[in-house]
């Protein structure tokens, strides 16, 4: 992790360099190790340096090539190294003595602008090229290093890591973007591009951004596309390819000159990190690994010691604990938002600031965790769905009872979630051989009537759409769009006048995710890595880690990973209730037995509630009773009045919307307050 900032003056008017040093200066925490600047006439590029990798060690940044005429400022590292170095035919110079900007470098003076189609790893970088005289700025596949920029056509193109060096610049404006608290009211964050101020904008996620005197040309670079799903002989040769990618996936990430901390919560990606990351260690006799978990002596109910102590047991590693319930979620704000530029915080926001703080306490740099194996390894729940869109009955009940067994979910909820919908839709299309069947599962494990069943599933529902076919052929057909409702108006928490004056309805249309569940879990796989919640969440991630001057480093991020896990058969995802099998199956011997075989998770939402209400109740109280009319313009302050009564009476039953409501607008005024943002 580093920092990164330049100016591009398209009028040809000179970089002056002081303007640059204050955008260094603000962003110290990023990189504490040293920093510098380049300038050459109306261009200037600098960067903060923060020391991980033993290449980095010797690294000078900004940095050119042999002849000069290309200039780098980069914060990345390149996992693909070897592969880089023999593509580029660099044997007259040591692997080590070659740091990942040069590889970035040559890359660029081989391939132009496709040099980043050959790179894996984590990277944001800027490249002057004066032959061109154009900035080519390109981001990592899946946005794990931030890039935001300023662009005013003809005049100036300013870029950084963080968005607060920009506003070092005092040409560039500091106005609230009404859409994107629009966006973040309606938990609608599929926007890539905006932030929170209107002329601030993010390079996406696989993304390049040519700057010259013509324009800026932006392209997409890579697509995740579902390739042809993976077939291998055995359960044993799926389980040995995934042990085999993601252990390079953590031993690249691995790299580092300095000793390495793993957030541990006794999770199982967590705890497949910690435990991979630790037999790589100690196989090349390194130092051992650090670990830090969160702990908790008050709610007793999130506390996961049981299976963190399992890990730490084996051996092998340093462990670190903080405690979660000594704070709540409204905890150190004035802190958090002294580097948090966005005030769109998630609820759980308050953990990594916790373990990431102490982690700096202890001299640590770069921190490995199991940021959304969820998502890459997949609990593989959709195959529940597609298995009853195929009419594989007996093979749906039997993974539901599994389910419900191995993660205590009640088998009727998990009917209704996952198989009614197809049962219904099976007999309105006249697929009586799967409907039948299901009514033969359902009476087996129901003990529901099967007469009953045909009946109120089969005819009754086609009796019902012939009436209505009927109808339309007499009436004809209803006038288009008479019965699309405004979504935005059934958010309560928005303003109606708000939602109309920033077209939030036609914008969710527009972006928001599909409202049809997917059908096969591939679909829903691939989907869910379009998604662009996780960019922003891997912006404040490494916002949360470069508060503490940390890097921090996902191993289920790993582009590989994903590409292989999306390819599965579903089988491998979900198989006899059990969630992201093949990884499962892939550890066996490394994780302890009780890990490997976890079948749900803690609900850590008593904790967030108790540190609301308890920890937090004077901040809550405050902002409720004195600041929230900054938000009027954009919210239902009745609504939030009559939440925030139902949350603190001990008579009235607050609704988990009810809670969600008043943290957002909470977070959402103590953010303004603090940054003197004003509507």
């Amino acid at each position: 992790m580093s920092g990164i900032m330049g100016i591009h003056y398209l009028d040809s008017r000179p970089v002056n360099q002081k303007h640059l040093q204050k955008m260094v200066d603000i962003l110290v925490h990023r990189g504490p190790d040293g920093a510098d600047i380049w300038v050459d006439g109306n261009v200037g590029l600098a960067h903060r340096m923060l020391l991980t990798t033993p290449e980095s060690l010797s690294e000078k940044l900004p940095g050119s090539n042999q002849t000069g005429d290309l200039v780098i400022t980069a914060d990345a590292r390149i996992d693909n190294r070897d592969e880089i170095i023999s593509k580029l035919q660099l044997n007259n110079c040591p692997p080590e003595n070659i740091s990942d900007s040069q590889l970035i470098l040559a890359a660029y003076e081989k391939w132009g602008e496709s040099c980043p189609e050959n790179l894996l790893g984590d990277f944001a970088f800027v490249i002057w090229d004066k032959r061109k005289q154009s900035l080519f700025c390109a981001r990592d596949h899946f946005g794990v290093k931030p890039f935001y920029y300023y662009y005013k056509p003809g005049k100036i193109f300013a870029f950084a890591s963080e968005i607060k060096a920009l506003f070092e610049l005092k040409q560039i404006p500091r106005h609230l973007n009404e859409v994107r608290m629009g966006d973040y009211l309606s938990l609608m964050m599929e926007d890539q591009v905006i932030t929170s101020y209107v002329e601030i904008l993010r390079l996406p996620p696989a993304h390049t951004i040519i700057i010259n005197q013509s324009g800026l040309q932006s392209r997409c670079y890579w697509l995740l596309e579902p390739k042809p799903e993976i077939k291998l002989p055995s359960n044993e040769a799926y389980a040995e390819e995934f042990r085999k990618i993601f252990t390079e996936a953590v031993r690249c990430r691995l790299r580092s000159a300095f000793p390495i901390i793993t957030h541990l919560s006794g999770g199982l990606d967590s705890s497949a990190v910690t435990c991979v990351a630790r037999d790589i260690l100690s196989q090349e006799n390194k130092t051992p690994l650090h670990t830090i978990s969160t702990i908790y002596d008050d709610i007793k109910e999130c506390d996961e010691r049981e299976y963190i102590n399992l890990v730490v047991e084996q051996g092998g590693l340093t462990p670190h604990y903080v405690y979660g319930d000594k704070f709540g979620p409204l905890s150190n704000l004035e802190m958090i938002f002294k580097y948090e530029d966005e005030g769109l915080l998630g609820p759980s926001h308050f953990y990594p600031w916790l373990v990431n703080c102490e982690s700096q306490k202890l001299g640590m740099r770069i921190s490995l965790d199991g940021f959304d194996g969820d998502t890459t390894v997949s609990h593989g729940m959709t195959r529940l769905t597609e298995l009853a869109h195929q009419g594989k009955w007996k093979t749906f009940f039997h993974e539901i009872k599994a389910v419900s067994h191995n993660c205590d979910i009640p088998i009727q909820d998990l009917f209704r979630g996952y198989g009614l919908l197809n049962f219904r839709k099976q007999a309105l299309h006249f697929q009586w051989f799967k409907f039948l069947k299901a009514v033969q599962q359902i009476h087996e494990n129901f003990g529901t009537s099967r007469k009953k069943l045909i009946i109120y599933y089969g005819f009754k529902p086609l009796i019902s759409e012939l009436k209505q076919f009927i109808k339309k052929l007499i009436k004809g057909r209803p006038k288009q769009n008479q019965n699309i409702q405004n979504s935005s108006s059934e958010v309560s928490i928005i303003r109606r006048s708000f939602a109309e004056k920033i077209h939030l309805h036609e914008r969710i249309q527009m972006m928001d995710i599909p409202k049809e569940q997917p059908l096969t879990l591939r679909e829903e796989h691939w989907h869910s890595f379009s998604q662009g919640i996780m960019s922003y969440t891997l912006e404040q991630m490494d916002q949360y880690a470069a508060m503490f001057s940390l890097e921090a480093r996902h191993p289920f991020m790993d582009k590989r990973l994903i590409e292989f896990c999306i390819a599965l058969p579903s089988e491998q995802k979900l198989f006899n209730g059990y969630g992201r099998m093949v990884m499962r199956r892939a550890l066996q011997g490394i994780l302890p037995e009780q890990v490997q075989w976890r079948g749900g998770k803690t609900d850590m939402s008593t904790n967030f509630d108790d540190g609301l209400l308890n920890r937090n109740r004077q901040i809550l109280d405050d902002v409720m009773s004195n600041k929230i009319q900054c938000l009027e313009k954009y919210v239902n302050v009745n609504f939030l009045q009559a939440a925030y009564q139902r949350i603190v009476s001990s008579e009235k039953q607050a609704s988990n919307e009810d809670i969600f409501a008043v943290w957002q607008a909470v977070i959402l005024t103590s953010w303004m307050e603090y940054k003197r943002v004003t509507p």
